[in-house]
């Protein structure tokens, strides 16, 4: 509606207001005793016509709500003593009391010839849509009625919200276009409301899946295409309590009537807070155009449903929404567009957002990475890399390994899609590696390396956070970790993971089998994952052989023999760390691995800070002897000897 429309809606609606009131009182008048002065003047036409296309707030209303004749007076005579001063005083003579300025349902029965005793049962439209308030304390007949202050205002053409619903339910609509593909979803939603327009049931729409940024535009285009507004609430907001799932039914079922609206009822992927019977209700129990945005499908026993996945765009959606939101730009991209593509699995919100945050920085693959990292945060611990591939010390078949990781993920795109190996088949496209080795052999230096070659996120996955002993909450945990880590195809680091990826045993128990459950579904996620996920290990042995070939890469990181180690050793202390007089050869006799290295290294360099000295052999000797007494290893005289 134009601005200038909607003033000339308005201001007819009000003279359509204004005259209906003004009938409603000139029957109220009749009521007065003798003597009372009550306003002359003729009755106004008892349908005056609105002088608008558009229908009046009034006649809306009752119809939406499927009033009687008496029951829209009453509604009036409510309204009346909130817009009339006149109405006030008139209800004040009638109760003998300047006091009481409120309208009583005795007055409509005795005012209005069409008058019936149900208009008031908690049943009808009045009281069941909180349309009007009846007042505590004294019988049905005496006591006050009032308009609800929503119902006021959408009369008067106000728009608003009732507060009990403000706090709870947001208004939302969508600033850009859909992609085709949610586009699509959006109409198939629209139709199957239209279809049932007029039916007892309109269907649940469930959009399901764990990508909840596009759900809400999908939403909000199926709404609009029904010429209806989009509110969004969280199930976690709204009492369990079946009173309180009743009152927010019925107030929310007035607004949706009052402002043309459709829901959006949003349960949390980590629990809604909800019992499950709860939950039920309130989804079959809110009329009228709903959608419910889950991560799972949910059941219902007594309303039809409607379900739809809900991924993010197509590649090719997602290569169109990045050269839209570029331009001209486009062709600054590092690489191209289709390089950011395979890469980064973003929605269109999250594109547009790093496409003009790269515009700003120069440096779009950077602010990719930044736009995925909120959801993995607080789900693993993100670990600044700055390692490369010379700070690694390895035999040249294990570093031959690591680079083809590195190759098999930045070449994945073209394999998989260009030269068509994935329309072959789905299964096992997802890059895993297993590190194995004996504690300290640089396992996790070597995952820092790839991440800072390839250029993405390094997440260590602490295990503790992940395993649960209640049954199906490690795969609930897991999903959510490669669920969120899907977005950036970030490098998944599940360190010591031997609690979770041990043998898997013959079933004797129930125990056995979950634990067998938990394990065949890291697998299954493993393998359809789009980015690197890294297992270390020590004890490879213990490993199942099914296991390990469902593993890309293997890599062994034996204990670094004495060259090894006296590579590390010259490699150990950073270049602005003063040294003097080290004897390399000397300490790489000491049968100690990379890890241990680097803690006597540092060990020494406190020592040596604190005497102001630079670091020397002899800071190093007491460094090792501390480190060898916490491993509880004994330290031979051969191997410390020449040291001094």
């Amino acid at each position: 509606m134009s601005p200038a429309t909607a003033a000339d809606w308005l201001q007819a609606n009000q003279s359509y207001l204004t005259a209906a009131l003004r009938e409603v009182r000139l029957d109220l008048q009749k009521l007065l005793p003798e003597g009372a002065v009550a306003e002359a003047g003729d009755r106004p036409p008892a349908d005056a016509p609105m002088d608008s296309p558009m229908p009046a707030a009034l006649e809306t209303l009752c119809a939406a709500f499927e009033l009687t004749s008496f029951e829209r007076k009453i509604l009036l005579m409510c309204a009346g003593a909130e817009m009339d001063a006149r109405f006030a005083s008139l209800y004040a003579v009638l109760h003998g009391d300047t006091r009481r300025t409120q309208p009583t349902f005795s007055f409509a029965l005795a005012a209005f010839q069409d008058a019936h005793w149900s208009a008031l049962t908690p049943g009808r439209p009045l009281r069941r849509w909180h349309l009007i308030e009846v007042g505590q304390g004294d019988a049905l007949t005496t006591s006050a009625l009032r308009i609800n202050g929503r119902v006021l205002h959408f009369l008067a053409g106000i728009p608003g919200m009732d507060e009990r619903l403000e706090a709870l339910v947001k208004p939302w609509s969508t600033a850009f276009d859909l992609a085709p593909s949610h586009r699509a979803i959006a109409e198939r939603i629209a139709t199957a409301w239209r279809q049932a327009h007029g039916r007892a049931e309109i269907p649940i729409v469930e959009l399901c899946g764990s990508e909840p940024e596009g759900k809400r535009p999908i939403a909000a285009a199926a709404a609009g295409l029904l010429g209806l507004a989009l509110h969004t609430v969280s199930a976690r907001n709204i009492a369990p309590a079946a009173a309180e799932i009743d009152l927010f039914v019925r107030l929310w079922h007035r607004e949706a009537v009052l402002g043309a609206s459709a829901l959006l009822l949003e349960f949390d992927e980590d629990g809604d807070g909800l019992p499950a019977g709860a939950a039920a209700a309130l989804m079959e129990a809110i009329p009228g155009a709903v959608v419910v945005s889950t991560a799972a499908p949910r059941r219902s026993t007594y309303r039809p449903v409607i379900l739809f996945d809900v991924g993010r765009p197509t590649r090719h959606e997602q290569s169109e929404i990045w050269a839209n939101a570029l331009g001209p730009a486009a062709g600054a991209v590092n690489g191209g567009i289709e390089a950011l593509v395979s890469q980064f699995h973003l929605g269109s919100a999250a594109i547009r957002s790093a496409a003009s945050q790269g515009l700003d920085s120069g440096d779009f693959w950077d602010a990719c990475r930044m736009h995925a990292r909120p959801r993995m945060e607080g789900l693993a611990q993100r670990i600044e890399t700055a390692v490369g591939w010379n700070d690694l010390v390895l035999p040249e078949g294990q570093k031959q390994v690591l680079r083809q990781v590195a190759i098999h993920v930045r070449q994945r795109a073209k394999v998989y899609r260009t030269w068509g190996f994935a329309a072959k088949s789905s299964r096992g496209l997802g890059i895993s590696a297993l590190f194995a080795g004996p504690s300290g052999t640089g396992k996790t230096l070597a995952a820092e390396a790839l991440a800072n070659e390839l250029r993405l996120d390094l997440y260590r996955i602490d295990l503790s956070q992940v395993v649960s002993k209640y049954i199906g909450e490690t795969e609930k945990n897991l999903a959510r970790i490669f669920d969120a880590a899907e977005e950036g195809a970030a490098v998944l680091l599940f360190d010591e993971a031997d609690a979770l990826f041990g043998k898997r045993t013959e079933v004797k128990d129930s125990h056995d089998r979950y634990a067998n459950i938990e394990v065949s579904y890291l697998l299954q996620r493993m393998e359809a994952y789009r980015g690197l996920a890294i297992l270390t290990t020590n004890r490879k042995n213990a490993l199942d052989q099914a296991f390990l070939r469902r593993i890309r890469f293997v890599v062994d990181f034996p204990f670094p023999d004495a060259a090894q180690r006296a590579e590390i050793w010259r490699r150990v202390f950073p270049g602005e760390t003063p040294t003097e007089g080290l004897r390399i050869e000397r300490l790489a006799r000491v049968n100690a691995s990379g890890g241990n290295i680097r803690n006597i290294a540092m060990n020494a360099a406190f020592l040596a800070a604190d005497s102001n000295e630079p670091v020397r052999m002899h800071h190093l000797l007491a460094a090792t002897r501390s480190e060898f007494a916490k491993l509880e290893t004994p330290l031979t005289d051969s191997e410390v000897a020449g040291w001094l």
